[in-house]
């Protein structure tokens, strides 16, 4: 992040008509003389908390008009003298009355003008090169204002923007720093004496990650999954410096065979970009054609959406998606798509769209649509797993659970599952078919040890070439 923005008055404009137009596309032109009477208001009180206003202020304060409005021409003195009459931040009228029009019509407005605010305001105490603690603080008091009305007016929420404390350039200590002991505090306070059930900690970046490289095999999956978390923190730090950030469709398709990690992986990538903000949830929702489609006409729409809107702000992960293009041209199925479609269009910042499947079904099923394949650009294949894999997928699963091999059960095992790769078919279902391996391995190990007389603990943890299922496969 830079820590000077050498900008000039007319670079400011240019942010400023920017930023306004993007409000006005959502709320009105006809509050651009108050809005432009406000945020000068807003800029004076960021420069005295800055430490005073000087000739720069004054040029960038005369570029603070939207278009079709009259530029001002401060001077010195009156700018100086206008600090007087606003030295607290006041939310303006127009902004409560943003906010109740929100909670009616339940759009976000005000949200987005908070969103506008920050990020002019921002720019603004950057003018001197130096953002400093007692600017950026300034510029919370407004943004927290704001919110607080947003949400007392019952505002839907949204994603959050531009954090002012992430943009301290000076030598003081961070806002991190700062606000860090009250953080602890209030959140000590919030659990004291609670009665109610605590909201669950999410998984850090760094964890997701750790889980992520511990996968079996994958390489290539887990390549490309870095490159997309890196791809998606560059575009977020684009976008928080005011940089132009390209469209881009989030929507990904995974194929392979079952049981290759395509759930697991769409569940850590739902937590990874969570952890840096391009979702506001994270969470997994994972349905099938059975979760999308209803038995009669209008009712596959509805169940859809319900599905969609329990998705929102995490991912819909949609395993054998190829399913839902397979019943002919009269099949409600084709119902479920266009519905999906539209909401990928509709909630394209806050919902992300992972459809699974076998490699050559999904190849039909995205063409089955005109629309389907365009909406993704993201292709991940997820191979099979060779018998060295499959077997330290066994393996890991039986130190999970105090299960211990012999040397001789090592073997057997490896034996197995090289045989059970080599000989796969159609039917072979990778990890599955090691579960079940494990599974059956468990009630023939329990049938040995419940014959013995007296089984200790380590005849309780050992596994036996004989509690191993034979090593013929059968696929």
């Amino acid at each position: 992040m830079p820590t000077t923005w050498n900008r000039s008055p007319e670079e400011f404009h240019k942010i400023y008509s920017a930023n306004t137009d993007a409000f006005y596309r959502v709320g009105s032109f006809a509050l651009a003389k108050e809005l432009d009477e406000f945020m000068t208001r807003c800029a004076l009180c960021l420069w005295s908390r800055g430490g005073g206003i000087s000739e720069r202020h004054v040029a960038m304060a005369n570029e603070i008009y939207s278009r079709n409005q009259p530029r001002p021409r401060w001077l010195l003195w009156n700018l100086t003298s206008a600090v007087c009459m606003d030295e607290a931040f006041l939310p303006p009228v127009f902004f409560w009355n943003l906010a109740e029009s929100d909670a009616r019509r339940g759009s976000e407005t005000s949200r987005t003008f908070i969103r506008m605010l920050t990020n002019i305001l921002l720019y603004l105490a950057a003018v001197d090169d130096e953002v400093s603690y007692a600017e950026a603080e300034y510029i919370t008091e407004c943004t927290d204002r704001l919110s607080a009305i947003c949400d007392a007016s019952g505002v839907k929420k949204s994603k959050i923007g531009l954090n002012p404390l992430d943009y301290v350039t000076c030598g003081e200590p961070s806002f991190a720093e700062k606000y860090k002991p009250q953080a602890q505090a209030a959140g000590a306070g919030a659990t004291g004496g609670q009665t109610g059930e605590q909201e669950e900690e999410k998984p850090s970046f760094e964890e997701l990650m750790a889980r992520l490289e511990a996968l079996v095999g994958l390489d290539g999956v887990k390549k490309d999954v870095k490159n997309l978390v890196n791809l998606m923190k560059v575009r977020t730090l684009r976008r928080e410096n005011g940089l132009p950030v390209p469209p881009m469709s989030l929507h990904m398709v995974f194929m392979g065979n079952p049981g290759t990690g395509k759930t697991t992986v769409a569940r850590l990538i739902s937590g990874l970009y969570a952890a840096i903000g391009v979702l506001s949830k994270g969470q997994l929702i994972e349905v099938d054609r059975s979760g999308l489609v209803a038995g009669y006409v209008g009712q596959t729409a509805l169940k859809t959406q319900e599905a969609i809107k329990s998705a929102l702000g995490g991912v819909l992960f949609i395993d054998e998606a190829y399913a839902l293009s397979s019943g002919g041209e009269n099949d409600f199925g084709r119902e479920a798509i266009e519905t999906i479609l539209k909401a990928m269009e509709d909630h394209r910042d806050d919902l992300i769209v992972i459809v699974a499947g076998y490699d050559g079904p999904m190849e039909k099923f995205l063409s089955s649509n005109p629309g389907l394949a365009s909406r993704f650009n993201k292709y991940f294949h997820f191979p099979d797993y060779n018998g060295e894999q499959l077997m330290a997928i066994f393996r890991a699963q039986c130190e999970k659970n105090s299960y211990k091999l012999t040397s001789e059960a090592e073997s057997a095992a490896m034996e197995m599952f090289t045989a059970l790769y080599e000989q796969r078919n159609d039917n072979f279902g990778n990890g599955r078919d090691v579960r079940n391996c494990f599974e059956d391995m468990i009630v023939r190990q329990s049938n040995r040890v419940a014959a013995m007389e007296a089984p200790g603990k380590e005849d309780l943890m050992a596994v036996l070439p004989e509690d191993l299922r034979d090593a013929e496969v059968q696929n």
